[in-house]
This record gives structure tokens, sequence and C-alpha cells, in this order.
């Protein structure tokens, strides 16, 4: 992923309003982002940790989501499996929803999917970031084809959003 800046992630979120984007919180270290082991960026809001957000880019230019993840429960003890990346996490996996944009957000419509609570997927499918034994399974795909999996994941869940 190439880097992006501040305006640039901005300008990116497509299920916000400009004053929501405009308000979030960007994360401080851009400048020490693995840009070259990222598929996408995806953070958490420091200030609201219900809050996360994921930009992705694409052909059209990067974009971006806002979500919200649920409340503390008994399921983040349990092994779960991240959607995206394939990753097996014990309490790693948060069930994060993102308002769908447009008029389908605007009447509270919204889309989830189970994901790596800490947004680090591109990490995880890299063997950059460990998630404990047993957390990646054994596959026959490349790992080319794992970060193709994952991005074209994240892309699908993307355009349920946007739909």
């Amino acid at each position: 992923m190439k880097p992006l800046t501040e305006k640039e992630i901005r300008t990116a979120f497509v299920n916000c309003t400009k004053g929501e984007a405009k308000r979030l919180s960007v994360p401080r270290d851009l400048a020490d982002q693995p840009w070259g082991d990222l598929d996408f960026l995806g953070w958490r809001d420091p200030q609201a940790p219900d809050r996360a957000y994921l930009v992705l880019a694409s052909a059209e230019g990067p974009v971006g989501i806002q979500l919200r993840s649920s409340g503390a429960g008994s399921w983040q003890t349990r092994r779960s499996m991240c959607s995206l990346c394939v990753t097996v996490h014990t309490g790693g996996v948060s069930l994060l929803v993102a308002p769908r944009s447009g008029k389908a957000g605007q009447q509270g419509n919204s889309v989830g999917a189970y994901m790596c609570s800490d947004l680090a997927c591109s990490l995880y499918v890299r063997g950059k970031k460990d998630a404990g034994v047993g957390s990646r399974l054994r596959e026959s795909l490349t790992l080319e084809q794992q970060i193709e999996r994952t991005v074209a994941n994240l892309a699908a869940f993307i355009a349920k959003v946007t739909a």
C-alpha cells in the first residue's frame, strides 16, 4: 500500500458525513506505519475504543469506512476466526459493524463482520505479527494468494457497505 496522508484518509470515508470524517481520530504515527506490509490501513480510535476505521486503496482511490464494535461479552474468550484474513484468535476477534452509506445508512442499516480486533490482518497474513499457536491454518495457498483473498474479502465487505 502506498503511504496515505491525513487529508487523503479523511476524504476517503464513504459511510460518514464530512464533519464526522473531519473529527475522527487519525493515527498520529502515519510516517511510522509499515506501508510496504499493509494491504489496508486499520486502526482503533484511542479516545473511543468502540470505534474503528479502515482505509483500502482501490483503483478509484482510497475508500474508508467507519466501524463500531460490540460491547465486551463472553465471546471474547472463545477462539474465533477473522472473516478477512482467516486468522484464528482467542479473544482477538470482534464483531465490527459499519453503517451503510447513503440513504440506507441514514435509515440505520448496517453491515457487520468478524475481524481481527487490532485490524492488523495484513501483518498476520505475512507472519509479521503472531496471534499465538494455531492462529494461522495450514493452507495450500501461496502468500500472494492469501493476501489477494484478504483484500478481496475486505473489498466485498466495503461493497456491502456502499451498495
